[in-house]
């Protein structure tokens, strides 16, 4: 009786520790006919038949400001394509150049791992909403890391539709996007991976945040169980399989 006890208590534990395997944690990427013109329109054609995510996890005490967020991602044979859509209010973007501290921004972040899991490393590509980024490989999080070339930045088709630059705090109530196109030629100088086809698996999270705007947050898709934000712990990646 106490060895049947203690196996249903280690099965509860370990279904609340693998939030991977949770269904909805698992998001079906779409293959594309036709590529989309990159202009950040959410509800334009091929999107308007894509199911979104929602990005309603949130890490740290719960924020006062919780913008309803979501994603949509989809594929063809020579890029990944990525849009969000924020219902915002507090918004803020002051850094001008890539490669900054783009999450104190009014910012989206993609992180991903090409392959079933990350223990060759992981990609992350954080935008503000006027489409400045960040774009690094993580070898390990954080501490051994490869910060993506401007020249290769440029590979990366981007649309928004705030301005580049918002010095003075939008304050009132504010739809945005962001649309981007990454191309796999570029992303395969940094990690090593095939192309995508029907069953192929990837693993990825999806992030808000605003970390030095007057209503600070950090919400994610896939739920990830640690006390302070931070966003670089790819064991709560959630699974992106890839379709026909």
């Amino acid at each position: 009786m106490k060895a049947t006890i203690v196996i249903l208590i280690l099965l509860i534990a370990q279904s609340f520790t693998t939030n991977q395997s949770d269904s909805s944690s698992k998001y079906k990427i779409q293959k594309l006919k036709k590529p989309p013109t990159i202009d950040a329109v959410w509800d334009k054609m091929p999107w308007r038949k894509i199911e979104p995510i929602t990005i309603d996890n949130y890490m740290g005490d719960k924020p006062e400001h919780i913008p309803f967020t979501q994603a949509k991602m989809a594929y063809d044979n020579s890029a990944i394509y990525i849009i969000f859509r924020v219902e915002d209010q507090y918004i803020k973007a002051v850094n001008k150049k890539n490669q900054g501290p783009i999450c104190r921004d009014s910012c989206v972040e993609f992180f991903f791992s090409p392959g079933e899991n990350s223990k060759n490393g992981y990609l992350n590509i954080e935008m503000n909403c006027g489409g400045v980024m960040l774009f690094n490989f993580q070898k390990t999080p954080i501490s051994e890391k490869i910060l993506l070339s401007e020249t290769d930045l440029q590979q990366i088709t981007v649309a928004h539709t705030l301005p580049r630059i918002i010095e003075n705090e939008i304050t009132e109530k504010t739809t945005w996007s962001i649309e981007y196109r990454i191309p796999f030629s570029m992303l395969k100088k940094y990690m090593s991976f095939s192309t995508p086809k029907a069953n192929t698996i990837w693993r990825a999270n999806f992030y808000k945040c605003a970390d030095r705007t007057s209503h600070p947050h950090w919400l994610t898709w896939t739920p990830v169980d640690n006390e302070r934000p931070n966003f670089h712990l790819p064991e709560y990646f959630g699974v992106l399989e890839f379709q026909k």
